[in-house]
């Protein structure tokens, strides 16, 4: 087990819709990172931005993006956390991809689809959870909207170490963004990160990103501010983790619960 986890999060403007210059540019980004990593997370929607036109762009798990995360992952020696749209047996998904560096490839798809804006019309919601082992850390990956819904995200007998958000979350909810990040935290017991994307989308809507990292208490470890393009380099500590948790075991007092499905989300 790795004490320390060393974790990258860029925060950057999208090239609306065009996955070819999103790769390119977070390809200069990665190779100029200046110190080594265990995981580099880029937010929702990486390549297009977050964007319904996934008839268009939707790619298999065998074409471009797949194959360009596993090539950085293997290049740079770290864990790769992204999401894409991905094209699944005549559906479509919003999926966070979790790539090793010996290429292999696992995946959650997006659970609560932000109807708002009509991602359920387009897309198929996930139906589980994936929690990932990686330098001895055990790691959840969720996608945006997810963290309005505190159920999904409920740390049971402590079974993971970090929560991860990966997201596209514009400027009018920023607020929200950061408390609800905050919350998670704390209610879980666990260290927590949220990378949000900077700039205009294709919409009009404006992105300041307040991407950050949080321990487990809540309080801020690192963040990216002001719209700003950033990747911030961060060391988590498992100790000091572990030791909060022997101290304050506010998760025995938790309450079992059974998630029931309250609208069908499947498409078809």
């Amino acid at each position: 087990m790795q004490e320390n986890l060393h974790v990258t999060f860029i925060q950057s403007h999208l090239h609306w819709e065009n996955i070819t210059a999103n790769l390119a540019m977070f390809e200069e980004k990665i190779a100029f990172l200046p110190q080594r990593t265990d995981i580099i997370i880029l937010p929702e929607m990486f390549s297009t931005g977050f964007t319904m036109n996934a008839s268009q762009l939707a790619e298999f798990m065998n074409q471009n993006t797949c194959k360009w995360l596993q090539k950085q992952a293997e290049k740079m020696q770290a864990v790769m956390v992204a999401s894409a749209i991905i094209k699944e047996n005549s559906r479509f998904y919003n999926r966070l991809l979790w790539v090793e560096p010996s290429g292999s490839i696992d995946f959650y798809d997006k659970r609560h689809l932000f109807s708002f804006a009509g991602e359920d019309k387009v897309f198929t919601a996930g139906t589980k959870r994936i929690i990932k082992t990686w330098k001895g850390w055990h790691i959840c990956p969720l996608i945006c909207y997810d963290l309005r819904f505190p159920i999904w995200s409920r740390n049971v007998n402590l079974a993971y170490d970090l929560l991860i958000y990966v997201a596209n979350w514009p400027n009018p909810r920023l607020r929200a963004w950061d408390i609800l990040l905050q919350a998670r935290a704390i209610e879980n017991q666990t260290y927590c990160i949220g990378v949000n994307r900077a700039g205009v989308d294709g919409n009009g809507l404006p992105y300041n990103g307040n991407s950050a990292a949080y321990d487990f208490k809540g309080e801020t470890l690192a963040k990216a501010e002001n719209g700003e393009e950033k990747a911030v380099q961060i060391v988590l500590e498992k100790n000091t983790l572990q030791e909060y948790r022997q101290k304050f075991t506010a998760y025995l007092d938790a309450d079992a619960f059974e998630i029931v499905e309250t609208r069908d989300r499947s498409l078809g």
